[in-house]
């Protein structure tokens, strides 16, 4: 990669890991129909290729920085409760899509730093789509860059020129009341809404003004930590309906900061809907 010059150290280790497991899990996709699969919960699966992807990350990343802790989707966390710096994981984000034979799915890797004793931040991220090889990077303060293009967020202001993404609850995921007062309220102002099945390529399409915004409630840590830094990287905004850092409720609304308000406005306004009908 051209910009492989302008990383630091920390984030060659996590280009490299995601790399590799991105290399195994296209070896995957290619026999996407003999993969043995377990339900892991409704629309939720676990495969051999996710077990396996998230297994060379760990081992990867571990061998490079030792002292480093972990957040994954498979294997939850290790490491020291007191760690300094961990690796946030998600070894297959969009596995639905991937069981399926849909090429949009990723590798994600956030790196978080401890900033005091409650607290901390995401100070670089990598997203990977090995099926399009196309590398989502950035370092805090450092910019955000597709391979070695330099990313920014769309600059359209107008909400009627505008596509957003989201994520549609399923089974028993909640808070589909929500979801469906929050699309009514958006569809009619819109030129477009997307669901394509991973956050973190939704972070990072935002990122790259592909999408003007994205929405969806009730997200993991590890679905957005590394789209999260890449996103403000690029110049974006993110928050969840009131106002604060969407990494500690996993409620994001995000965007260019010409719409992010206007679509935080149509979320709270369809949150409050069901509020209001529920008593």
């Amino acid at each position: 990669m051209a910009a492989s010059a302008r990383l630091s150290p920390a984030l060659n280790v996590v280009v490299n890991a995601v790399q590799k497991a991105g290399r195994r899990l296209l070896r995957d996709f290619g026999e996407v129909e003999q993969l043995q699969v377990s339900m892991k919960g409704p629309g939720d699966f676990v495969s051999q290729a996710d077990i396996r992807a998230e297994e060379t990350l760990r081992a990867e990343l571990g061998r490079a920085r030792p002292a480093f802790a972990f957040l994954g989707e498979e294997q939850g966390e290790s490491g020291g409760a007191d760690w300094e710096w961990r690796w946030v994981i998600d070894p297959l984000d969009g596995t639905t899509n991937f069981l399926h034979g849909i090429p949009h799915w990723a590798v994600s890797v956030g790196i978080e730093k401890r900033t005091g004793p409650e607290t901390s931040e995401i100070v670089a991220g990598v997203i990977y789509n090995p099926a399009a090889d196309e590398l989502f990077w950035a370092e805090k303060g450092m910019g955000a860059f597709l391979n070695d293009r330099r990313l920014r967020v769309s600059g359209r202001r107008d909400m009627l020129q505008a596509v957003f993404a989201t994520g549609i609850p399923f089974a028993k995921v909640q808070r589909k009341a929500e979801f469906s007062a929050i699309l009514a309220k958006l569809m009619p102002q819109v030129s477009g809404v997307r669901r394509m099945g991973s956050a973190s390529l939704d972070l990072a399409w935002t990122a790259a003004g592909r999408y003007e915004g994205f929405w969806e409630l009730g997200l993991n840590k590890w679905d957005i930590a590394a789209g999260l830094v890449i996103l403000k990287e690029a110049g974006g905004w993110a928050t969840d309906p009131e106002g604060n850092d969407p990494y500690l409720s996993g409620n994001v609304i995000a965007g260019n900061p010409l719409l992010q308000p206007k679509l935080r406005e149509v979320v709270n306004e369809g949150i409050a809907l069901v509020e209001r009908a529920r008593g």
